[in-house]
C-alpha cells in the first residue's frame, strides 16, 4: 500500500474509532486488552497518535507520554488527537528521515503504516467492547502481516523472547495472495523472515484469510477462529504462530 492509501484509511479508521468512542459504554471492558475498559483503549489510542504525531512532524524520537488526559468530551478529545495525525501525515514527506523502532527503513511513511494498524487492531477491541462488529479490509490486513513479519519480527527480541521456528514455515493469505516464508534463526536467535511467492514450499504452510493471519499475530484471536489450515509440519507451525510477534 501506498502512504495515500494509508492516509485515506487512517482517516475513515480514526472516524470509524470516534463514533465508537462517542456512542459505547466507556465503563465496558475491552476483551484481549488486560483490565483496560473502553475508556482506557480510547486515551491510549489518542497519546498514540499524539506520539506518533510529533515524530511525524519532527522525525526524531519523542517521549511516550500515555498518561495525559482527555477533558470531559472523551470522543470529541480523541477525534481532536486523530486530527492532529492526519495532518501531519498530511503534510509530511513519506521520503524523510525518522526514526521508528522496527526494522522497516528510517523514512516517515513508516508512520502512516503504522497509525493505520495501531489504529485497526484497537478499532476492533472498540467494537468488541461495544458488543458490535468489525471487519478488517483484507488488503489493510495482509498489508498489517506484512509490517509484523517483515519489519517487527526482526526485532522481536526488544519485547520478548522470540517464537520458535524448527523448519521454513510459509503463510500464505487466500483472498489477497501474499506469502511470506519464515525460517529457522541464525546465529541471533530471531527467525528469518522475507516476502515470499505463494506456490514456495516449505515444511509447514499455513494457509487462510489475510484478517485471520493479521489477527492472530495480534493475539486477537486463536488459531482455532482465526480461518487458517495448516499442512505439513503442523506442530512446528502452531509452535511458531504461538508468538509473541509485536510490542
Amino acid at each position: 500500500m501506498t502512504p495515500d492509501e494509508h492516509l485515506a484509511h487512517l482517516r475513515d479508521l480514526t472516524t470509524r474509532f470516534a463514533q465508537v468512542a462517542r456512542t459505547g459504554d466507556h465503563a465496558a471492558p475491552v476483551p484481549c486488552c488486560g483490565d483496560w475498559s473502553l475508556r482506557d483503549l480510547v486515551v491510549h489510542l489518542g497519546n498514540v497518535h499524539r506520539w506518533a504525531t510529533e515524530i511525524a512532524r519532527t522525525g526524531e524520537p519523542a517521549p511516550q507520554d500515555f498518561a495525559v488526559e482527555p477533558g470531559a468530551d472523551l470522543a470529541a478529545w480523541y477525534a481532536e488527537c486523530a486530527d492532529g495525525l492526519v495532518e501531519a501525515l498530511r503534510g509530511a514527506s513519506p521520503e524523510d528521515s525518522s526514526w521508528n523502532f522496527t526494522s522497516a527503513p528510517k523514512i516517515k511513511a513508516f508512520w502512516f503504516r503504522r497509525q493505520v494498524h495501531e489504529t485497526a487492531v484497537h478499532l476492533l477491541d472498540a467494537h468488541r467492547a461495544a458488543g458490535t462488529e468489525y471487519t478488517f479490509d483484507p488488503a489493510v490486513a495482509a498489508d498489517g502481516v506484512d509490517e509484523v513479519l517483515i519489519g517487527m519480527l526482526p526485532k522481536v527480541k526488544r519485547w520478548h523472547t522470540p517464537p520458535a521456528v524448527t523448519v521454513p514455515v510459509l503463510l500464505k493469505t487466500s483472498d489477497t495472495g501474499h506469502a511470506w516464508l519464515i525460517t529457522p534463526p541464525g546465529e541471533d536467535d530471531v527467525p528469518g523472515s522475507r516476502q515470499a511467492e505463494p506456490a514456495e514450499t516449505a515444511g509447514a504452510v499455513v494457509e487462510g484469510p489475510a484478517e485471520g493471519l493479521d489477527l492472530l499475530l495480534w493475539q486477537r484471536v486463536g488459531l482455532a477462529e482465526s480461518g487458517l489450515k495448516i499442512t505439513g509440519d503442523v506442530a512446528a507451525a502452531e509452535t511458531f504462530l504461538a508468538g509473541p510477534f509485536t510490542p
